[in-house]
């Protein structure tokens, strides 16, 4: 398949990382840890994959600027393109040795009436290939292949996923989240925490969850798994029903196909009502 040049540059960029990656995953017990806060860790693949990552596609494209999960902003305020990237989500699963983690890639761009819109996309898992892909108004892919949400109305089908609150997540987040959880848990077939929310959004867009919640997102979390489920036929929003698109500080997302998305924000938005 012929991909675009901002998609050429994102995909190069993300396989070079994950060269690294796969390294360091095969050797995940020699790896020196800092920590950077309870349940929140920071090895040395992470840091290596955002600055293989960051100059790859600074390279490629000089002008932009960056939003980075270790380095933060960089690039100016008056940008008209802005990379956001996470280098390895889902850091504590690569640390444990499970293979579920996944570079993630959103480039956002800002349009002359000073609007922001989320361009392309990628969530890239190396210990499976799975190259999950998009751009705005072409379509999203896991590697060659078109990804349409799935289809299933009914809430006793369906399986959601989300993120359990940990150490580090604020206490005025966990009330929604267990008022949420009480309120699904009786009527579908099951909620899954897989532990990285790109790939949860990824997994969304592919039909493999038809919903997904989750409170206090950063922008590298979650911005190219925001544009994957919109290209794939799906909502993507915050609780209120907003389309996220400027993103720069922690945000709260409801995610599903076209049938279950109303429902499931109905839910959260009342938990954080009642909270």
């Amino acid at each position: 398949m012929r991909l675009s040049p901002h998609m050429t540059v994102m995909q190069n960029a993300a396989q070079k990382a994950a060269r690294r990656l796969l390294r360091d995953f095969a050797e995940v017990e020699q790896l020196q840890v800092s920590i950077k806060g309870p349940g929140d860790f920071v090895s040395q693949a992470d840091m290596r994959a955002e600055a293989i990552i960051r100059e790859e596609l600074a390279r490629a494209r000089p002008g932009y600027a960056f939003l980075m999960e270790e380095s933060g902003a960089s690039g100016g305020d008056n940008w008209t393109w802005r990379w956001i990237v996470d280098p390895l989500d889902g850091t504590t699963n690569f640390l444990h040795g499970i293979p579920h983690w996944a570079i993630s890639i959103g480039l956002q761009r800002r349009l002359q009436d000073g609007t922001v819109e989320l361009a392309a996309a990628l969530v890239y898992n190396p210990a499976a290939n799975e190259m999950f892909w998009a751009e705005k108004g072409i379509g999203a892919f896991l590697n060659e292949r078109r990804l349409r949400v799935s289809g299933r109305r009914n809430m006793q089908e369906a399986l959601f996923a989300t993120g359990i609150p940990f150490a580090k997540v604020p206490g005025k987040q966990r009330l929604p989240f267990a008022r949420v959880l009480g309120a699904l848990m009786p009527q579908v077939a099951g909620i899954r925490r897989f532990g990285a929310a790109a790939l949860d959004l990824a997994w969304v867009a592919a039909g493999r969850y038809d919903g997904y919640w989750e409170f206090g997102l950063k922008p590298w979390d979650c911005a190219a798994g925001l544009l994957l489920v919109r290209e794939a036929g799906g909502y993507a929003t915050d609780p209120d029903g907003k389309e996220l698109g400027d993103i720069n500080d922690d945000v709260d997302v409801v995610a599903g196909n076209t049938n279950l998305h109303a429902p499931l924000r109905a839910i959260v938005h009342e938990a954080i009502n009642r909270a």
